[in-house]
C-alpha cells in the first residue's frame, strides 16, 4: 500500500481526516509499544466499532500498557480491575453507601465508570462476577439496586486471559464471549523488536512506564466520536458482503465445528472489515480486510467438535480451511 493511502490522502475530507487521525494515534502508541503493530490496529478497530476485545497472550507482552497507551493518545480515561476468585459484582459496578449525615444513600461508583476498562485475567473470577460486565458491554449502562446508571459513550472493555494458566480459572460464559467484537492474540515480539525494547530499558526508559514513552494526546473524545461517525461512509461492494456472509455461514455446517458463529458474527465481521480499511487509510473494503478479521472476529464464536480436538486441530486451522473454500470476490 502506498504512502498516500496510509496517510489518508486522496480520500474525501471526512474519511481523509479520520484516517490521518488514526495514523497519529497509532504513531503515539508505538512510542510505548514496540513490535505489536497488528494488535494496535485491532485495538483501533475495536474502538472504532464501539466494541470490546479479549486479549489472549502470555504474561509480559504489554497488554496492560497497550490499553494505557491508547487512552493517553486519545485523551480517554482508563481503569483496571484485577479479577480474582473472591471479586464480587459490586466491586465492578459499585454500590450505594448510607450517608449518616443526611440519612441518604450515595452511589460509590465502581471502576466500570470509565472509558477504557482493562479487565485483567477475567477468567480468574466466577461466572456471576464476569457477568456483571454483560449489561455494561451490551447497553453501556449498569443497574445498581434497581436503578440504571449510564456509562461513558466510549465504554470499551479490553479483557485479558492467560492461555497457559488453567488452574483456578473459570471459562467465560458463551453469552459473554459473544459480546466481544474480537479476540486479539498477542504473540512474543520479534527478535528485532525485543532488542529495541531492551535498548530502551538500557537507556533508562522502562518498558512498563508509560510516562517515559513521551506519548502526547493527539485526539480528544469529540475527535474520536467524529472518527467513529465516519465509519459508515467506508464503501463495501455487494460481492464482499456476500463473501462475509458465506464465510460466517460456513462455520455452521463445517464437519470440524460443533457450534458455528451466529448472526452477530457476520455483523461484527462486516464492521471490523470496514474499520480495518479506515485504519489502513482506505475508504473501501477489500477481501484482505475480511480475511484479516476472520480469525479475530469469528474464532472465539465457534466450538470445535470432539473429533477435531482429538486430531489436534486449532480454530485458526479450521478458519483457514473455510477461507480456502470460499470464493474470493474480484
Amino acid at each position: 500500500m502506498d504512502e498516500k493511502m496510509e496517510s489518508g490522502e486522496g480520500l474525501g475530507s471526512k474519511l481523509g481526516a479520520a484516517a490521518e487521525a488514526l495514523v497519529r494515534v497509532k504513531s503515539e502508541m508505538k512510542k510505548a509499544i514496540i513490535g505489536q503493530d497488528e494488535a494496535l490496529d485491532q485495538m483501533l478497530v475495536t474502538l472504532l466499532c464501539g466494541g470490546h476485545a479479549l486479549f489472549e497472550g502470555v504474561p509480559g507482552t504489554a497488554k496492560t500498557l497497550m490499553v494505557r497507551a491508547l487512552a493517553a493518545a486519545v485523551s480517554l480515561d482508563s481503569k483496571r480491575i484485577q479479577f480474582t476468585p473472591d471479586l464480587m459484582p459490586s466491586d465492578i459496578t459499585g454500590t450505594n453507601v448510607f450517608n449518616i449525615s443526611d440519612s441518604s444513600f450515595d452511589l460509590v461508583k465502581g471502576p466500570v465508570f470509565t472509558d477504557l476498562l482493562l479487565a485483567d485475567e477475567i477468567n480468574r473470577a466466577p461466572a456471576k462476577t464476569q457477568s456483571a460486565l454483560l449489561e455494561g458491554m451490551n447497553e453501556r449502562q449498569v443497574t445498581i439496586d434497581g436503578k440504571r446508571h449510564k456509562l461513558s459513550g466510549f465504554f470499551t472493555v479490553f479483557a485479558t486471559q492467560n492461555p497457559i494458566e488453567f488452574e483456578g480459572t473459570y471459562p467465560l460464559p458463551e453469552a459473554q464471549l459473544d459480546r466481544f467484537l474480537m479476540k486479539i492474540k498477542i504473540d512474543y515480539p520479534s527478535q528485532e523488536a525485543e532488542r529495541a525494547i531492551m535498548m530502551a530499558v538500557n537507556e533508562g526508559r522502562p518498558s512498563d512506564r508509560l510516562e517515559s514513552s513521551g506519548i502526547i494526546p493527539v485526539m480528544g473524545p469529540e475527535d474520536m466520536a467524529g472518527v467513529q461517525a465516519a465509519l459508515p461512509s467506508v464503501r463495501i461492494e455487494p460481492g464482499i458482503m456476500e463473501y462475509i456472509l458465506e464465510v460466517t455461514r460456513a462455520t455452521r455446517n463445517h464437519e470440524a465445528i460443533l457450534v458455528g458463529a451466529g448472526p452477530r458474527g457476520s455483523i461484527f465481521l462486516l464492521q471490523g472489515a470496514k474499520a480495518r480499511a479506515l485504519v489502513k487509510g482506505r475508504d473501501f473494503v477489500t477481501p484482505d480486510d475480511v480475511v484479516a478479521m476472520v480469525a479475530p472476529v469469528l474464532g472465539h464464536r465457534i466450538t470445535l467438535s470432539t473429533e477435531a480436538e482429538i486430531r489436534g486441530s486449532s480454530t485458526e486451522e479450521v478458519m483457514a480451511a473455510i477461507l480456502d473454500k470460499a470464493e474470493v470476490p474480484r
